[in-house]
């Protein structure tokens, strides 16, 4: 029997974990019977863990020992604008640590963001357990497409954290992809449009005969269905500050029962034309009489409030339509991922930028986690391979003469790749080298994201732009990237493995899991737990309920006709009945591809790439132990060419 591997989407509001057993696939439950888990973590007082939508309800009673959409945090630096954003808007304490990195700081103790993530991931991997009665020690994580380095790393340390080999790191739109067009036999060109709580995310993708290549990706980490509660949250207060003369943004527990009554509201308007919304108390006078709010807040209301949320998405479709080479109307198919696009005014919006019907076969919410399923599958031999073509959605720059970056790798590049550019020495008879590691897609260095940096010395010294360095990087399937630097001349090399600059180091990451710190979660190990056997539990709410089922997936033997056969018809919503969205291959589906090993991918994309492009390196000779790093440039380098080239380009 093949190894269990299990799809994990960790999302920002919720988490869901499917597994593909002899050709099926499977949204795993938890002990209450629910499929979808919020990414909440909540700390007892005596040092237990509970995660999941019953740490959510926590939230109003403790919102500083209560910690969600911690990935909108994750791999960021402390000074950066999400982090400043955070901290004004949620109860739990977040802090400063080393290297500029953010800590969450509950109950006095102290714990890294791969931390806190971790603890959703283990809970994630007991309800696995819980359903196959083994071991479950291997996964494929999603993140969004539009996740830099750092926060990839950062997503793989929580799955180490929580005793989780991570196979790979897979983009959520080449997920939902996968969900939809695996052992069909498609051969068309789809947009998945992933509006998750946290971020946004828009692929454009070609599927022909399971293969499933990213044409162009794009996105905005800054943008998801949180910015759509807070817009709710500013009606409401404003409206308590105008009836009561009070803000109640300034109580953390006020603060937390508008957002419940927010999100709350957002659901509403998903399935109704109107949401009232009705708090009671949501603070006290002096005299200790409760002040409440109420509203009535119509669709048409909601959708004046958001539309300039709405418009940026389409910003970014904008984007990669034109990076993919194509128009909307070269488009097969649209599919929708994410809570938030079960709103009629997005789906309303979607249709009128693409021209045509999403699809809407498979649950928003799951099928992130199903197409992380099928390719854990498929890594471990449970299922046929499908070859994934992802891209890396921004550039690779090198720090430059001038405070300026030069792109190694380009976004939208195909991974995994190697490429190599050379640059030269920016002074005669220059020792050494800071080689600065930059990802973005802006000319000016400190308007990209510092992944990190390292010193190259010991090659030959010499005369200003004589020294050739060569300058390599590598990015594996899962986006992370190696960087190497090597003299010419002498063949020295230096290398580094790009990690989190703001995050943890492997001996930090070894004395956690000694720790066991991802161990103290206890929602999953429950007395009452029953194994997965299929047998009938009883929920809070009183009612037997039986552990889901997969049905098998639709095969398709034959070629795709002409008509528009993407998936179905696309006339059902099986969101709305979620014991009939299981999707996977069934034993007659027929395809032998094989999964590309990195080599043969590096083979397919290198034509792709630019050629080499020797260009100055900016770190100075002769500089102070102060002034290696970030060296501001003088102003005769300001006076100066900007780059230095080697006397083959001149």
């Amino acid at each position: 029997m093949a190894e269990i591997a299990v799809g994990i989407d960790l999302g920002t509001s919720n988490t869901c974990v499917s597994l593909m057993r002899d050709g099926e696939v499977q949204v795993l439950d938890n002990v209450y019977g629910e499929r979808i888990s919020a990414s909440v973590v909540h700390f007892h007082e005596d040092g237990s863990v509970e995660v999941g939508n019953s740490a959510k309800a926590k939230v109003i009673h403790s919102p500083a020992e209560t910690v969600a959409s911690a990935k909108r945090l994750i791999g960021r630096y402390y000074f950066s604008e999400e982090v400043k954003k955070a901290q004004a808007v949620y109860a739990y304490e977040i802090v400063e640590a080393a290297n500029h990195g953010v800590r969450i700081e509950i109950r006095e103790e102290e714990f890294s963001l791969p931390e806190i993530s971790a603890m959703v991931l283990r809970e994630m991997k007991q309800i696995a357990e819980r359903h196959t009665g083994e071991k479950v020690t291997k996964a494929v994580i999603t993140v969004p497409a539009y996740f830099n380095d750092n926060q990839r790393q950062a997503t793989k340390d929580a799955g180490r954290i929580a005793g989780l080999e991570v196979l790979r790191i897979l983009n959520e739109p080449t997920a939902a992809a996968l969900a939809y067009g695996f052992g069909m036999g498609l051969n068309q060109r789809v947009a998945v449009y992933d509006l998750g709580g946290g971020t946004f995310d828009i692929s454009v993708l070609e599927i022909g005969k399971d293969i499933f290549e990213v044409l162009a990706t794009c996105g905005d980490t800054f943008l998801g269905g949180d910015d759509f509660d807070d817009r709710i949250i500013d009606l409401l207060a404003d409206d308590f500050i105008a009836e009561h003369g009070v803000n109640p943004r300034n109580d953390p527990y006020a603060f937390e029962k508008l957002k419940l009554a927010a999100e709350n509201a957002k659901n509403q308007l998903s399935v109704d034309e109107e949401a009232h919304i009705s708090i009671e108390d949501v603070l006290s006078n002096d005299d200790g009489e409760p002040l409440g709010v109420q509203r009535t807040i119509t669709r048409s209301e909601f959708a004046i409030l958001i539309q300039d949320l709405i418009q940026r998405t389409f910003k970014v479709c904008d984007e990669a339509m034109q990076q993919s080479d194509l128009t909307v109307r070269d488009l097969d198919g649209v599919i929708l991922v994410g809570g938030p696009t079960r709103l009629s005014i997005i789906r309303e919006a979607v249709t009128h930028y693409f021209q045509q019907e999403p699809r809407r076969d498979v649950d928003p919410d799951e099928v992130v986690s199903i197409g992380a399923a099928i390719h854990a599958a498929s890594l471990v031999g449970e299922a046929q391979d499908a070859m994934l073509l992802d891209v890396t959605p921004l550039d690779l720059r090198i720090g430059v003469a001038g405070g300026l970056a030069e792109p190694v790798i380009e976004r939208n590049t195909p991974v995994p790749i190697e490429q190599t550019r050379t640059f030269t020495t920016f002074q005669d008879h220059q020792e050494s080298v800071q080689i600065r590691v930059y990802q973005g897609d802006h000319r000016i260095a400190e308007q990209n994201t510092l992944l990190g940096q390292f010193e190259f010395s010991g090659f030959e010294k010499g005369p200003r732009s004589n020294v050739k360095i060569d300058v390599t990087f590598e990015i594996d399937a899962d986006g992370l990237v190696n960087v190497t630097a090597s003299d010419q001349a002498t063949g020295q090399q230096a290398s580094t493995q790009i990690t989190l600059s703001s995050g943890l180091d492997d001996e930090q990451i070894e004395r956690i899991i000694q720790e066991d710190v991802a161990g103290r979660v206890t929602t999953a190990g429950m007395d009452d737990v029953v194994a997965a056997s299929g047998a009938t539990r009883e929920t809070p709410g009183g009612h037997d309920t039986q552990a889901s089922q997969a049905a098998p997936a639709p095969t398709s033997s034959e070629e795709p006709s002409g008509e528009p056969s993407l998936f179905g018809d696309g006339s059902t919503d099986f969101s709305l009945d979620r014991a009939k969205d299981q999707v996977g291959p069934s034993e007659s589906d027929e395809a032998d591809l094989e999964l590309l090993d990195d080599d043969e991918m590096i083979q397919l994309t290198e034509e792709s790439v630019a050629p080499d492009d020797p260009i100055s390196l900016d770190t100075l000779v002769g500089q102070s132990e102060g002034d290696k790093g970030f060296l501001e440039p003088s102003r005769e380098d300001l006076s100066s060419p900007d780059l230095e080239l080697a006397e083959e380009d001149e």
